[in-house]
Order: C-alpha cells, then sequence, then structure tokens
C-alpha cells in the first residue's frame, strides 16, 4: 500500500517553517456564510505572506460540521479552489492544511474529501476521542494516516482538547506520513512531552515541529530544545506557527517569524528587545482570546479585529451565544494604542480594495 505524502515542494517549505494562519469562518448579519468575505480572508493571509492557510479547525467553528449548518464541504471545497488560484497568481504554492475531527468514521469521511480536495495534510484533533486508550487514539491515527499525511495537533483542554502524555507522542511521531505536529497545550511542560516523544521516536528530522501554543509564540520558536537520546543529544526547533493569533496581523506575524529565523541563522544570542516582544504578543493574545473568560470570546476576538479593518463583515459566529465578553472591545483598543508593532492596519487598507475584487 502507498502511503500518502504531501509533495516534496510542498514539505520541503512545510519543514523551513512558516506561518499557517487558522482561518475563520466569515458570517453576514443573518449569520449566512459570505463567500466574497471569505475570499478576502485568504486573499489577505496569502498577500500578508503566510506559507498555508488551515480550513475547518478550530477558529472555523466546529458548528459547520453540524447537520443543519451543513458548512463543512462547502467551506473545504470553496478553500481548496480560492487557494489554489491564489497560488497560481503568485507563482508560489501555498499549503492547504484541512482540519479533521470526529470518531473514526466521521474522520475519515473529513479525511477522504479532503484527500479529494487537494488539501496537503490533514490537521487531526482527537477531542471527540476523550474517554478512549491511547491504543485506541493510536489505531484511529494509523487509520487516517492511510488517508491523507497527518499534522498531529496537541489542543488544550480548556477548548476541548485532552492530555496526552510524552510516550503517546513517542508511538505517535512513529507513524509514517506524520510530517509535522501542532503543540498547543498552552503549557511548557506538555509541550515538551511532544518534543522528547518526536526526538525519541527517530523521526526528528522529518517531522517538523509548529507552535499553536499562542500564548508562548516567540519563546516557542527561540528556544533550542535539547534531548537526551540513546544516539547522543540532539537539538529540536519549533519552526513556524499554525495559529489562531496568527489569522490577525498576519503580515507583522509573517515578519516576526523571518525575523526570528534570521536570529536563529545569525547570531548566538537573543536581544532584550526580541524578549520583550514576546510579553507584547502574549498580551494581545490574552486580548484576543479572552482569557480572562476562560476563552468564551476567542472566536469572536479574531472576527473582531478583522472586521475592525473591513476583512469581515461581522463578528458573529454560528452560535450566537459566542459573543465578545464585557471589556474586550476596549481591551482590543489598547492593544491597538499599546502595541502599533503587531497591527496590520495600514498594510490591509492599502491592499483591500484589491482583495475584494
Amino acid at each position: 500500500m502507498n502511503i500518502p505524502m504531501p509533495s516534496l515542494e510542498i514539505h520541503e517549505i512545510l519543514k523551513k517553517g512558516v506561518a499557517i494562519p487558522a482561518s475563520p469562518l466569515a458570517l453576514d448579519t443573518h449569520r449566512h456564510w459570505d463567500e466574497n468575505s471569505q475570499r478576502t480572508v485568504y486573499r489577505y493571509y496569502a498577500a500578508a505572506g503566510a506559507g498555508g492557510i488551515a480550513v475547518g479547525v478550530h477558529t472555523t467553528q466546529f458548528e459547520i460540521r453540524n447537520p443543519e449548518i451543513g458548512l463543512f464541504e462547502p467551506l473545504l471545497t470553496f478553500a481548496a479552489r480560492e487557494i489554489d488560484a491564489i497560488s497560481h497568481l503568485q507563482n508560489r504554492p501555498l499549503i492547504k492544511v484541512a482540519g479533521v475531527c470526529g470518531k473514526t468514521p466521521q474522520a475519515v469521511r473529513e479525511a477522504e474529501l479532503a484527500r479529494s480536495l487537494g488539501y496537503d495534510m490533514a490537521l487531526l484533533s482527537l477531542g471527540a476521542l476523550k474517554e478512549e486508550s491511547e491504543e485506541t487514539l493510536l489505531t484511529h491515527c494509523q487509520e487516517i494516516s492511510k488517508i491523507i499525511p497527518l499534522v498531529g495537533f496537541y489542543l488544550q483542554p480548556a477548548v476541548g482538547g485532552r492530555l496526552l502524555p510524552f510516550e503517546f507522542w513517542r508511538r505517535f511521531a512513529e507513524i509514517e506520513n506524520v510530517v509535522a505536529i501542532k503543540m498547543a497545550p498552552f503549557n511548557r511542560y506538555q509541550t515538551l512531552d511532544v518534543i522528547r516523544g518526536v526526538a525519541l521516536s527517530g523521526r526528528e528530522k522529518e517531522i517538523t515541529l509548529y507552535t499553536g501554543n499562542d500564548d508562548n509564540i516567540i519563546m516557542d520558536l527561540l528556544t533550542p530544545y535539547k534531548v537526551k537520546t540513546p544516539q547522543g543529544e540532539i537539538t529540536l526547533r519549533i519552526k513556524g506557527g499554525l495559529l489562531g493569533q496568527w489569522a490577525v496581523w498576519t503580515h507583522q506575524a509573517v515578519k516576526l517569524l523571518n525575523e526570528i529565523h534570521q536570529v536563529i541563522d545569525s547570531t548566538p544570542s537573543v536581544s532584550m528587545e526580541m524578549l520583550a516582544k514576546n510579553i507584547a504578543l502574549t498580551d494581545a493574545n490574552s486580548v484576543v482570546f479572552d482569557t480572562a473568560h476562560q476563552f468564551a470570546g476567542c472566536i469572536p476576538g479574531i472576527n473582531e479585529v478583522l472586521r475592525r479593518q473591513g476583512i469581515l463583515p461581522t463578528n458573529y459566529c454560528l452560535n450566537p451565544n459566542e459573543v465578545l465578553y464585557p471589556g474586550q472591545a476596549e481591551e482590543l483598543d489598547r492593544i491597538n494604542r499599546d502595541y502599533p508593532f503587531l497591527i496590520d492596519d495600514e498594510f490591509i487598507s492599502s491592499h483591500l480594495d484589491e482583495w475584494k475584487r
């Protein structure tokens, strides 16, 4: 049996380390999907220099899979076509990542759809298997890997994930076409479990580590992770980010990632300014993701930033109870005022008309 793998070109881009925004869902004032605004979102990400786009993930809202909403297949179909068109215009491939979740029958259907539409890999969420054994989880992952290359996903429990130990990640990394792991437990100890698992799997050269720790982005990317293995000490790095935080202010995020790559390639030390940027970005993320209310306003927060910039028509979610929380809008004003170096407003305003054509 042939194991599905991404193209060599896509795999090389992934291994270099790029910014992959976790795309939101564009809804109009009637909470109907707005295809024109969705297209604008993708054009913004590409123009900002993103290396790929993730669709059908947490930021896109899991409710798109509900039968009464029925947006999962239409959205993935639309996104694949639009991202391919943008890639053609820019003369560079964009990595297409499809979110895949649910128990095995659902995940198989979603993976098969993604593969049929030309997605390069699946970001595999295990949130629906919270009560299953680790052995069952691994069997599930192996089944999906027969369909499409995998990006592992350590999702924090606060938004639907489950705790997964070092040994799980070591065995998961042994799956032949796991090409990356997105670490988003928002927890340093659990992030280290993944890194050690990859190092001790022996596949650290084939699997690229991506941060999903939106609360610690810069430090995740700057830090060398030294791990003792039976073959000696090896150093791993987190090369890029697949992030909800990078769904906003993406142009600045790409510039930041490029700056970090240059620091790692050319200097033996990290400036105090870069460390200060880490705190600024964490402060901004706290507001966007609404940590004051245990992430309840996370998706509306992302949508609100894009609404203010004219990219999205509303900050609405499919669930009308998901809204900005008291004080969140005012805190976004503070972030814009205090950290102008994080903000994309000028870049967006100079290009928005062409993206909307």
